[in-house]
């Protein structure tokens, strides 16, 4: 055993429909949850409005950074890089404009061809993701969202559609992105579609999960019928909370954190079962779940072939310490001082990176994809019209250090698609200042900029990386 990433490793990016793609009103798709979120800043959150755009009012992901026009030139700029692996999600608005027909979108349809026959021309495998915080707006206000058990057998009709359209092209799919932040406020409306401020409760963020975990498991049953080479994951965000002190009731808590906001969801994709600890997580918090009753044999049956997650940041919990709070990443917010901060404060812990991967593969002994990790930066066209993000290549350097490391510890590490590898709006604040992308796109938070694709620094030397599969750093 040494050192080095296995050959193979699927190195790559990720991105998402709702915070890139645009053409929100084009080729036949419907209106979807990002449709009626507004861009917001650091200081003034993304709020919602009625379906319809209100003047004056910004909708960033009406036109994001437009993949939708620029979908060949931005994957020969990914082959550029050298990918292997290109993570995408697939807007259910696209395919089906309400969410509930049975007919789909043969236009959607043909868009995600071009693109998935794109990919493969490059010999990049695409890995799709089926739901990325963008149900169709209809599910929503006609049904209250994922809340609604009916959601399942729309989802399903929408998976068998897409399962049988790639069969053989696609191999690689995740069913939900970070199902686990349904344990916060931040999950109510991206994850579940819940848009009524008063029904965005704990108990319904609960019953939400508990439906689409259901109708996960169905998805991997369904995926492996269709075609078994398919290879269904499911996508956690990863929520590493330190205890703040060496207090037993900071190391009980932080123990405690995790259970709740990673190993419900992760244990019940894995395993296939409610752990025994969610009981009482549920008695104190006043849930009372609906289960129907084969829904334990679907669970079962429907267990996922490997883990991907997102990870960006650590935090320190207590329950001890004054000031902890909730910030819009759904984590308690207490300053580690042994860390440094990005611009939106997220604290940067790469080793915590290799902290998290033996936890998962301790946990559950399955190969893992990460499947999200970045930085948020404000990045600057310098004099000579290039951009120098050496924090975004050192953030990177450092995180694939400690993979390394990971997989030395005896980890299954098979691939890492960085978010996002061009320039998206942010989905927690919905700003495009704050930039992830490897690629820089001109576009701006006042509605100015040409959509012109520029490679940053980060760009050549993630091509180095993969060029020497993570052997030269």
């Amino acid at each position: 055993m040494n050192k080095r990433f296995p050959k193979g490793f699927l190195w790559g990016g990720a991105t998402a429909a709702n915070q890139y793609e645009g053409g929100w009103n084009k080729g036949g798709r419907g209106p979807s949850i990002a449709d009626i979120l507004t861009g917001g800043s650091v200081d003034k959150e993304r709020k919602l409005t009625p379906p319809y755009p209100i003047e004056g009012e910004f909708y960033p992901n009406h036109k994001a950074t437009d993949f939708y026009h620029h979908w060949k030139e931005d994957i020969r700029l990914f082959s550029e890089m050298g990918f292997k692996v290109y993570r995408f999600s697939i807007s259910w608005s696209r395919i089906f404009q309400k969410g509930d027909e049975i007919t789909p979108n043969e236009e959607g349809l043909k868009f995600y061809d071009n693109v998935i026959n794109e990919l493969l021309k490059y010999n990049i495998e695409p890995l799709v993701t089926i739901s990325h915080y963008e149900n169709p707006l209809h599910l929503s206000l006609e049904y209250g969202g994922w809340k609604n058990r009916k959601l399942i057998d729309f989802y399903m009709n929408f998976v068998e559609v897409l399962y049988n359209r790639y069969k053989g092209k696609v191999k690689y799919w995740l069913t939900f992105n970070e199902i686990n932040m349904l344990t916060v406020p931040f999950g109510g409306v991206f994850c579940a579609g819940i848009l009524d401020e008063k029904e965005n409760t704990e108990q319904n963020r609960y019953q939400a999960m508990h439906h689409q975990l259901v109708a996960s498991a169905l998805a991997v049953k369904k995926a492996h019928d269709i075609d078994e080479n398919n290879k269904v994951g499911c996508m956690l965000a990863y929520h590493n909370g330190y205890p703040y002190t060496c207090h037993p009731e900071d190391i009980l808590f932080a123990q405690q954190y995790c259970q709740k906001h990673n190993n419900i969801a992760g244990d019940i994709h894995v395993r296939g079962e409610y752990p025994k600890f969610a009981k009482r997580i549920f008695e104190e918090l006043k849930i009372d779940l609906q289960i129907n009753s084969e829904d334990y044999k679907i669970l079962r049956e429907g267990t996922v072939d490997f883990v991907s997650i997102s990870y960006y940041s650590s935090v320190c919990v207590s329950n001890t310490a004054e000031g902890t709070k909730t910030n819009a990443n759904g984590s308690a917010n207490l300053k580690n001082p042994y860390l440094k901060a990005s611009d939106w404060g997220w604290q940067i812990d790469a080793t915590g990176l290799r902290y998290v991967l033996n936890q998962i593969y301790d946990r559950y002994q399955l190969p893992i994809m990460i499947a999200e990790n970045g930085i948020g930066a404000i990045d600057k066209v310098s004099e000579d019209g290039k951009v120098h993000d050496d924090y975004r290549i050192d953030y990177m350097r450092k995180h694939i250090e400690q993979m390394k490391e990971a997989i030395y510890d005896g980890v299954d590490l098979i691939g890492y698609t960085s978010w996002g590898c061009t320039d998206v709006v942010s989905a927690s604040t919905g700003e495009l200042k704050k930039r992830y992308g490897l690629i820089y796109v001109n576009k701006h938070d006042d509605g100015t900029g040409d959509l012109s694709r520029m490679p940053k620094d980060s760009f050549y030397w993630y091509k180095r990386v993969i060029e020497s599969n993570g052997e030269v750093l």
